[in-house]
């Protein structure tokens, strides 16, 4: 039966778009009858049987090689699009965690939109980014990859806009979508330019290709560049970084399945072209810059963010550029393994936050504080997920950077600093973060505030203890490196960054020798971080400034040189036809004088040529 559970893994996709389609019916008639739940719950079913068929299919999967099912869809002219879906224990792997944290995101909403009656859209939107990584992961092939990707950015759009009432959820949906769409112009065009050079889109062929591919150096840097691109805005990477925080604006539980496993679609995808970016060290270096670049940068504006959801989705930003270093040094299981241990931690730490949002009715930091003896259960969960991120062993955050680090150790010193610094920075924001909310003093929003009802507090708990199981789930499937065959130096290093950047800021947040609010003493370098390096002004000034001057410039030609030109001619011809209309005098002598001197002068001035040579030739005579 397992066997048959595994032959049939293409289907776990098709459950959570028959949900979403069994959700589509609860329309407006249909709730004032039964209520909004009853979407939430199909849903939630749905979400289940695609959870346990994935999880029972790899048990049967573990330890043996993939198999390959292909689907002909269109073959003509040397064009072959034949969709290749690879069951693995790694595709099936990360459909269990996808299943597993929707179904979380899933029980989680139920609570926190309890008062919401648009559940049947927001659970389709849920559904349709179950249905569309998990086709992802499956997918075998860059073409179709590419097209699912797209239906992922439309969901974006959709829900993070799903409170369409509202200005700020509208723009940041807008604003979400058309930052996307830039990265994916470009991989659309690495995408078709890549299809001649090799001949296919599949990931294993391509792989092969590319072992012994004779390709111009600068043409492959084109190309990988443009692949890269893609993965820059589903990654939310400097510059297209700014989408991430603008989907804050929609619902909290949507937030869980973004900022854990929805930014890491591009990340899965850039480690499926890891072969054909290598045939350009350009492009490579270009990979580890950007990754170094938004991870050192994502931390630093994280650590000056007073909006807790912002203070969060920096630090996802920093953790895919950690994907984005490691797969440009070729360390590729390392990014998927940073891939797993930040989706569950981040997952954790969201479900935390929000349940204290839900309760204060303020995201603010500087107005939360005090809620260790309001909230102990939300606040352990918060602890078990910071410790998760960083590298504090033995949590998941620990070997998922000692990899990294363990593997650019020996030939990139430099790259294993800057892991440092940045693993030291993100534990001083977690426990900033951690201090604003649960120490110090209790504020006017904090002092009534208990613990969240089950459907919110049971996904945050068992989302903790799994961060706290990861490491025996790793070890028992002999995804962990042996203690005796590690670097000892690289662990203890690692180890040293996280207690540093813990303890520094618990002295700072948790204590009392230092005045709140923290300000660093150069204004000018704190107001750098808050406002996120001045990206949007940078945007306004240069490229929506470009753009806007473009438009109205074009708006004037149109309106004064298309249309003026058009409403010429009109005219002319309204003042023709009012002239003619007064020459009009019922006359039959005056028309035939009229004809006539019409044609004489016609006459004259086809002759016109003939006459001036006769002139000449009398004045000569």
């Amino acid at each position: 039966m397992f066997q048959f559970l595994v032959q049939t893994a293409w289907l776990v996709p098709i459950y959570p778009l028959v949900g979403m389609l069994l959700s589509a019916a609860w329309f407006p008639a249909i709730t004032r009858r039964t209520g909004p739940r009853p979407a939430g719950y199909v849903n939630a079913i749905t979400t289940f049987v695609s959870l346990l068929h994935s999880l029972l299919a790899l048990v049967t999967l573990w330890g043996r090689s993939p198999q390959y099912q292909t689907y002909h869809w269109l073959k003509v002219a040397g064009l072959d699009l034949t969709l290749v879906i690879e069951i693995s224990a790694l595709t099936v792997g990360a459909m269990v965690l996808i299943n597993g944290l929707n179904f979380a995101a899933q029980i989680y909403a139920v609570g926190y939109l309890e008062m919401d009656w648009g559940w049947a859209r927001f659970y389709a939107m849920l559904a349709l980014f179950e249905a569309g990584m998990c086709g992802l992961v499956l997918c075998n092939n860059l073409f179709f990859s590419y097209m699912i990707l797209e239906i992922l950015t439309l969901g974006t759009y959709l829900l993070v806009g799903i409170w369409f009432n509202q200005s700020l959820v509208v723009t940041g949906a807008r604003d979400a979508f058309l930052t996307k769409r830039v990265g994916d112009l470009f991989l659309l065009m690495g995408v078709l330019a890549l299809y001649p050079l090799a001949g296919t889109w599949d990931f294993n062929e391509l792989a092969i290709w590319a072992q012994t591919a004779n390709v111009d150096p600068k043409l492959a840097t084109l190309v990988g560049l443009a692949l890269l691109a893609g993965p820059m805005g589903k990654c939310a990477q400097f510059p297209l970084h700014l989408w991430l925080d603008e989907a804050m604006e929609g619902p909290l539980p949507s937030t869980i399945l973004r900022n854990s496993v929805v930014v890491a679609t591009g990340a899965w995808v850039l480690v499926k072209m890891e072969p054909v970016l290598a045939l350009s060290p350009t492009v490579m270096a270009v990979a580890i810059a950007i990754g170094a670049v938004t991870a050192l940068g994502g931390t630093l504006i994280s650590i000056a963010q007073i909006d807790i959801k912002r203070a969060l989705s920096y630090l996802v930003s920093a953790y895919m550029g950690l994907t984005f270093i490691a797969v440009g040094v070729g360390q590729t299981e390392a990014a998927l393994l940073i891939v797993l241990t930040h989706a569950i931690a981040m997952a954790c730490l969201v479900m935390a936050s929000g349940s204290i949002v839900l309760n204060n009715i303020t995201q603010d930091l500087t107005q939360l504080g005090g809620l260790w003896s309001r909230r102990p259960i939300t606040g352990l969960s918060f602890i078990a997920g910071a410790l998760g991120l960083v590298a504090l062993p033995p949590l998941g955050g620990f070997w998922s950077l000692l990899k990294l680090a363990d593997g650019t150790w020996p030939h990139h010193p430099v790259i294993t600093a800057l892991l440092l610094v940045i693993n030291a920075l993100a534990a001083f924001a977690v426990a900033r973060v951690f201090g604003l909310l649960f120490g110090g003093k209790l504020n006017p929003m904090t002092v009534r505030s208990p613990e969240n009802l089950w459907p919110i507090t049971l996904p945050m708990t068992f989302g903790a203890a799994f961060v706290l199981h990861l490491p025996i789930i790793l070890q028992r499937l002999s995804l962990l490196p042996d203690w005796a065959m590690m670097n000892k130096d690289v662990a203890l290093l690692l180890t040293w960054s996280s207690i540093f950047g813990l303890s520094l800021g618990g002295v700072v947040y948790l204590g009392n020798w230092i005045a709140k609010p923290v300000s660093l003493p150069w204004k000018g370098l704190q107001d750098l971080f808050a406002y996120d390096f001045y990206t949007p002004k940078i945007y306004r000034s240069s490229i929506v400034g470009s753009v806007d001057f473009i438009s109205q410039l074009t708006d004037w030609i149109d309106r004064y040189v298309v249309d003026g030109l058009v409403n010429l001619v009109g005219i002319a011809s309204i003042f023709g036809g009012e002239t003619l209309k007064y020459g009009n005098s019922g006359k039959t002598q005056f028309y035939v004088f009229t004809i006539a001197f019409g044609l004489a002068l016609i006459g004259i001035l086809m002759s016109w040529s003939i006459l001036s040579e006769l002139s000449v030739s009398v004045g000569q005579g």
